[in-house]
């Protein structure tokens, strides 16, 4: 089933892979991974437990979220820092899923592996299922830049920027049902069932706690609560502060992150050279605190992927010279004006926009 509607610009093939950009990526996958073994043969502690580090980095991310909630509810941490804690604590979880994916922990235990994707999957309960993400995750790497590359075009990748990707990036659902106008019923009717599934029941459940504060609050504001809604505000205001508002933050700020770092629509399938850049600059740096680096280490993890996260970010100056010397982009913030090509838009790329990657499985 066809998920997109494609512009006659992005429909032509894309320009086969140029040679000197296949040598530049094998020339930095080489000295990456040199980097990563120099590091482990100095540091064999990790080498040697990398799983348990990741259980504990899980572990210690969930301790902090319960401390900053608990906090709060004594009123020893106030509702910005409280966000601001639990959407750390939930970025670091959120990269534990991301190598749990690439088999880095646990490979030959499935119960203490699903079980910390579950943990994860907890924490950040806006997320798509991280079972089904798991396929999805692995075809961006894949074909990273070009239409099939699902995860990302659903987090708004090649989209032109505007007001309606500013609220497309900080919430998946948002993002759905901004979609929908532009699909054909049947397709938009499988989008939804499939969506049900792939959400439900974390998302559906944060959902429902993020209207309910807010529309509680609006009938508090207009001086018009009932009894019933006062009883729900000190329950709606606890999950708000401490598990739905954080993933909010989280949400926005990786995708936002992520979606500008990836170039899309005249990347030629394979091509690693072209498929990301880093961002690395000043003023990134509260988007990137609550997506552990994301910008500025992603790009390393493209060309490297068997990489826990904790070390991608000890290696990371190292490596980011690496991809420098041979051709990476660096802060291309033209990106935003040009809907994420790689090059020079010839056409305005089409506004109707990929479904929900679950329809077409």
């Amino acid at each position: 089933m066809q998920l997109f509607s494609l512009s006659d610009e992005e429909r032509a093939p894309a320009a086969a892979t140029p040679p000197e950009d296949v040598v530049r990526a094998g020339v930095i996958s080489y000295r990456i991974g040199g980097l990563s073994r120099a590091f482990r043969e100095r540091y064999p502690l990790l080498d040697r437990n990398q799983s348990v580090l990741g259980l504990l980095w899980l572990l210690s991310s969930l301790a902090l979220m319960i401390c900053a909630a608990l906090f709060y509810a004594r009123g020893a941490l106030p509702a910005w820092a409280t966000i601001g804690v639990v959407a750390f604590a939930c970025s670091i979880a959120h990269e534990i899923e991301h190598d749990l994916i690439h088999g880095l922990y646990y490979a030959h235990a499935p119960r203490l592996r699903d079980t910390m994707l579950a943990v994860g999957w907890l924490m950040r309960p806006s997320t798509v299922n991280p079972w089904i993400r798991a396929a999805l995750h692995l075809q961006h790497h894949r074909a990273s830049g070009t239409p099939s590359d699902l995860e990302e075009r659903s987090i708004t990748l090649g989209e032109p920027w505007g007001i309606k990707r500013l609220l497309m990036t900080a919430d998946g659902f948002v993002a759905m049902f901004l979609r929908l106008p532009f699909s054909k019923p049947s397709v938009a009717w499988k989008v939804l069932r499939r969506s049900a599934v792939a959400y439900g029941p974390l998302a559906w459940l944060y959902h429902l706690c993020l209207l309910g504060f807010l529309y509680v609050h609006w009938r508090q504001w207009q001086h018009a609560l009932t009894l019933d809604m006062e009883q729900l505000l000190p329950a709606l205001d606890f999950l708000a502060v401490a598990w739905v508002l954080p993933n909010l933050l989280r949400t926005f700020c990786l995708h936002f992150v992520s979606s500008n770092i990836h170039y899309y629509g005249d990347v030629a399938e394979g091509d690693m050279l072209r498929q990301v850049q880093v961002i690395d600059r000043w003023y990134f740096l509260p988007l990137q605190l609550f997506c552990c680096n994301f910008g500025s280490t992603h790009a390393i993890h493209h060309f490297w992927v068997s990489e826990p996260f904790y070390v991608r970010l000890l290696t990371a100056p190292a490596a980011r010279r690496v991809l420098r010397e041979n051709g990476v982009r660096f802060n291309d913030l033209a990106t935003f004006s040009r809907a994420n090509r790689y090059g020079a838009m010839r056409t305005r790329p089409s506004l109707a926009l990929s479904l929900l990657p679950l329809a077409n499985r």
